[in-house]
C-alpha cells in the first residue's frame, strides 16, 4: 500500500512539474525594445503634430512571419532608430472586424487593410501625415531590407 502510495505522488509531482513547464513556455514574453505602437487615430494626428510618416503593420494573428517581424526585427537598434526618428507605428489586425478611424471615416480593421491593399502579411504601409500611401510592401523583411526600405520611404527612393 505505501510503495503505491508513493508511486502515485512520483507520478503526480511529474506531471505537475511537466505542466508547469509546459505553461511557462506557452506565456508570451514581453519583446524588449520594441515599438510603442499607437492606435491608428493617435498614430495619425501624431503624425500631423509632429510632421512624421505613419507606419502601419497589417498583420495575422497566426503568421508565423509577422511574429517573427515582431520579435526580431522591430527591436533591432537600426530598425528603432529610424522609427524613432521618423515615424509614428501603429499595427492593425488584418482579420479583425474592430472598429478603427481612419482620417474621419469609421471601418473595420479588416476594411482598412483591403483598403491599403493588403493581399499578404505582414503588410508594411507607410502613410504621410495626410494619410497619403508614400510605400508598400508584403511580406517578411529582415533588418537590413526592413531600415532600407523605412529610409527609401522617406527618402523618396
Amino acid at each position: 500500500m505505501k510503495r503505491s502510495w508513493i508511486i502515485g505522488l512520483l507520478v503526480t509531482t511529474f506531471i505537475g512539474i511537466f505542466l508547469y513547464n509546459a505553461m511557462e513556455e506557452v506565456k508570451p514574453r514581453e519583446i524588449e525594445n520594441a515599438p510603442e505602437w499607437a492606435d491608428l487615430e493617435v498614430a495619425m494626428n501624431e503624425a500631423a503634430a509632429k510632421d512624421r510618416y505613419v507606419l502601419v503593420d497589417i498583420f495575422e494573428t497566426g503568421c508565423q512571419f509577422c511574429k517573427a517581424m515582431d520579435r526580431e526585427v522591430y527591436p533591432a537598434p537600426a530598425v528603432r532608430n529610424v522609427l524613432d526618428q521618423k515615424f509614428t507605428v501603429t499595427k492593425i489586425n488584418g482579420h479583425s472586424d474592430d472598429p478603427v478611424n481612419f482620417l474621419g471615416e469609421t471601418m473595420t480593421e479588416k476594411e482598412f487593410a483591403a483598403k491599403m491593399g493588403a493581399t499578404a502579411y505582414p503588410f508594411i504601409v507607410v502613410l504621410d501625415s495626410n494619410g497619403n500611401i508614400v510605400n508598400t510592401r508584403r511580406g517578411y523583411l529582415d533588418v537590413v531590407s526592413f531600415t532600407r526600405f523605412l529610409n527609401g520611404s522617406v527618402d523618396g527612393v
